[in-house]
């Protein structure tokens, strides 16, 4: 759609727009060689943006409204998915599901923030941002995976947890507390992937685990690259420089070693190709459930405590 083109993304737009009204006369003129010289410098174009990109360009990217949820990733990469409703306390939050499904010869337990594809589904699923029922129910279906002993993958997408007051009041501090102290204790597998967004608390209320993976053009961190602007400059004029100061694409977390792989996407972004990303994304699972399963809970649990014990350490 050409509104969902961003700035960097306009002349690829404009070639590919051009090349398409040429193919509706590709059978009455002999056009086919000038369409695939363009198609070439199409794809070179692609090649020269994308792997280029500015860290603010990474997050736009991740925001991109056609980019897959974890709805999207669920019921391309699972079978037999039972969504699973409710914290047991309150009420079901519809900006997190999860449920029991089967990844192949896995059967798992996938958890994830959802976001909308429009106003009405944004507004149903509070645009992603969890409250505390949603950290309740998450971890309310981790332990039922401990229980069963079932590996658990938990999708994260969110702008940060919702800081609403009704939120503040029910507890939202402690909820991603808890479920960061619990999650650290699980004696399952548990591997986390950033498919978009990841901000702040809101992210890391379902994002301890064995393996952090994130996908190639996501971000994470502590702070939005406009909030973190609002507050060092007084405005949001400089998200571009707050996000280069961030650090906080795939490329970087990895130097820092805060995460432990990168998922690569299609050239263009994930929202180009769903299917491929999804497929992608299923193998790289697939690939570190082998060796995680093979593994005793104590030695689960003792990985995964040192692992969070070494972030942030460091020597003048």
């Amino acid at each position: 759609m050409a509104g969902n083109v961003l700035d960097f993304e306009k002349p690829i737009a404009d070639l590919e727009s051009k090349i398409s009204e040429m193919k509706k006369y590709e059978d009455n003129l002999d056009i086919k060689e000038e369409i695939s010289r363009l198609e070439e410098k199409v794809f070179k174009l692609k090649q020269n943006i994308y792997n280029d990109l500015t860290r603010w360009q990474r997050v736009q990217l991740a925001r991109h409204p056609e980019r897959p949820y974890t709805l999207d990733y669920i019921f391309m990469m699972t079978k037999d998915f039972v969504e699973l409703h409710g914290d047991r306390l309150y009420r079901d939050d519809k900006a997190i599901v999860g449920g029991f499904a089967t990844l192949d010869e896995y059967k798992v337990m996938i958890i994830g923030q959802q976001k909308g594809r429009d106003t009405k589904s944004n507004l149903y699923r509070n645009f992603g941002m969890a409250n505390p029922e949603g950290y309740r129910k998450a971890l309310r279906l981790m332990k039922l995976a401990e229980k069963f002993n079932k590996p658990i993958i938990t999708l994260i997408d969110t702008p940060g947890a919702y800081p609403g007051l009704e939120a503040e009041q029910n507890g939202q501090a402690e909820a991603i507390a808890r479920n960061l102290f619990e999650m650290s204790l699980l004696k399952v597998p548990v591997i986390v992937v950033i498919i978009g967004e990841g901000a702040s608390g809101g992210a890391l209320g379902i994002g301890v685990g064995d393996r952090i993976l994130m996908l190639e053009n996501t971000w994470y961190s502590v702070i939005s690259p406009e909030s973190c602007s609002s507050i060092l400059w007084r405005s949001w004029e400089y998200k571009e420089q707050a996000a280069e100061a961030l650090k906080l694409t795939a490329k970087d977390l990895l130097e820092f070693r805060l995460i432990d792989r990168i998922v690569p996407e299609p050239l263009g972004g994930a929202h180009k190709d769903h299917k491929t990303t999804a497929e992608t994304l299923k193998q790289v699972l697939k690939e570190e459930l082998a060796g995680l399963v093979k593994l005793k809970s104590d030695k689960l649990v003792q990985s995964r405590l040192e692992k969070f014990s070494r972030m942030g350490v460091y020597e003048e």
